[in-house]
């Protein structure tokens, strides 16, 4: 079997010299790439920059940086053939827009640098939803199984399995991978019919989520 794994977090610049992005280590999806090219399995991973997860990986890793780097990196994949693909990276929801400061007589005035400076004062700085990467998926791998994930921090678990649910609906994914603050311990995979697999710890999702890959 042939997939496609994406791990880490991508980042989104405010200047050349800082940038927006997300929490995350990297370490599922370098530990979900190690089983399955330990159960001999082709495996492409792709993961962010940023990410911090030291954990020995047993294939190469391809480091991708922002939103639409990692689209590019996807779409240039789907040139070949995947059987299954695991996008677990957490990618930024917003770019940085325009940048202003307000003026002494109230209008917004728009700033360009390649550093912006404090002796402008407070700043105003607009955010741009980025692409939506999991919506494009089905395009690029039309007969391979998808999961997706979902990393919810408010409300309870059964809030958390329903917005899993309409991240299938909505993406024409196979299987959501539900976890965080509002899902509790473990992980919780559903599929398109709403049925739940829940699992322990990382070593369980691994297992599950290689028997879930194969028809």
């Amino acid at each position: 079997m042939r997939c496609l794994i994406t791990c880490g977090p991508t980042y989104e610049n405010l200047d050349k010299v800082r940038r927006l992005t997300n929490f995350s280590t990297g370490q599922l999806g370098i530990g979900l790439a190690n089983h399955f090219a330990a159960e001999g399995h082709e495996v492409t991973l792709f993961k962010g920059y940023y990410a911090t997860c030291a954990d020995e990986c047993a294939v190469r890793a391809q480091l991708f940086t922002t939103t639409e780097d990692l689209l590019t990196k996807i779409g240039s994949a789907a040139q070949t053939k995947h059987d299954a693909i695991f996008h677990a990276a957490a990618v930024s929801d917003f770019a940085f827009g325009k940048v202003f400061r307000r003026s002494t007589e109230g209008r917004l005035e728009e700033l360009s640098s390649g550093k912006f400076s404090t002796r402008d004062g407070n700043l105003l700085a607009e955010l741009i939803p980025t692409p939506k990467i999991i919506r494009q998926l089905r395009d690029f791998f039309p007969t391979a199984r998808i999961f997706g994930w979902k990393y919810e921090v408010d409300g309870r678990r059964e809030d958390a399995l329903a917005l899993g649910g309409a991240q299938i609906r909505e993406n024409r994914t196979n299987f959501s991978v539900v976890n965080g603050p509002a899902y509790g311990r473990g992980f919780g995979i559903v599929d398109e019919s709403g049925e739940l697999e829940h699992c322990v710890d990382r070593t369980q999702l691994y297992v599950s989520l290689l028997r879930l890959s194969t028809p």
